[in-house]
């Protein structure tokens, strides 16, 4: 029979380690508490708000919206170029998150392991600088890269007056992200193979074990939680990305308007605010709901 005194089993008892209290423990959380009210909550709740009612940027919606329930919803449901605008939002996270900053990322990782200290922190100074550098510059560069008139491409390939921008909107973003965000991807799977056993690399290597092998059979196991983690991360970051509007803004013709791309035109340009909320909290939905699937498939590998 178990006493009255002992603990139930599986659970610790809480502790007042640094003997604050609860009144002043709270005091040094409450500024925490507050900045995420300001910033997440509250934006979340009148995003939800706005989404129900017919507000405008100008005009009189603008100073007394009105209620209309579930309609904005119901019109992106039936909106051809908030459809577009999905396509192209997993076409951008398909090419340049799930392919290319992954592939590139552990293909770097997985070449850098062994080579000179001074080559590796050379080539991850500027794999990282291309991450740290704010996103306008980044854009200019790759605007300049692209360019029709005098663009380093054009001069790299000989294709003089090719707009790769209005040309190939969608394929120039995928290969704006990838090298933009390849970085990220780089120094975290780097981490990660240092958890494999060199003893196991080892024994592949004298068995006989191709390239292939040795990754699927020993690195990947050891490293499978952090392509899942890495994966969820980069597809989150790529699907709320606003970057692609500096290069293309959504041009030509929607070809390249993703999802957030969208909801700036709908919102500014188009002044529907009530609607771009809508979208918005949509949005949101979309990425909890993969949160959640990422959730219950670390629980499910636990």
């Amino acid at each position: 029979m178990t006493s009255a005194s002992a603990p139930v089993r599986g659970r610790t008892p809480a502790r007042d380690v640094a003997g604050l209290g609860v009144g002043r423990a709270f005091g040094f959380v409450a500024p925490a508490f507050l900045l995420i009210g300001a910033f997440l909550i509250f934006p979340a709740l009148w995003t939800i708000y706005i989404g129900i009612t017919n507000y405008r940027l100008t005009g009189v919606e603008a100073v007394s919206p009105s209620i209309v329930g579930l309609s904005n919803y119901t019109k992106a449901l039936n909106d051809a170029l908030f459809h577009n605008a999905l396509w192209l939002t997993m076409v951008f996270v398909l090419g340049s998150a799930i392919i290319g900053q992954n592939v590139l990322g552990f293909t770097l990782a997985w070449i850098m392991r062994r080579t000179r200290p001074a080559v590796r922190r050379t080539v991850e100074a500027f794999v990282l600088l291309a991450w740290i550098l704010p996103s306008t510059v980044v854009a200019y560069l790759w605007v300049a890269f692209f360019d029709r008139d005098g663009g380093t491409l054009n001069g790299l390939l000989g294709t003089q007056g090719t707009a790769w921008l209005i040309d190939y909107p969608m394929a120039c973003l995928v290969v704006f992200n990838t090298w933009r965000g390849t970085a990220f991807s780089m120094m975290l799977y780097s981490s990660a193979l240092q958890a494999v056993p060199p003893s196991q690399l080892e024994s592949a290597r004298m068995v006989g074990a191709s390239g292939w092998q040795t990754l699927r059979d020993v690195v990947f196991p050891h490293i499978r939680g952090h392509v899942l983690t890495n994966t969820l991360l980069i597809s989150l970051w790529t699907a709320n990305d606003f970057s692609p509007f500096l290069l293309t803004k959504g041009g030509p013709n929607h070809e390249s308007e993703t999802v957030p791309v969208y909801i700036y035109n709908v919102a500014l340009q188009g002044g529907e605010l009530g609607y771009s909320s809508a979208i918005s909290f949509l949005l949101l939905i979309a990425n909890l709901l993969v949160s959640l699937v990422y959730l219950r498939l670390l629980r499910r590998r636990s």
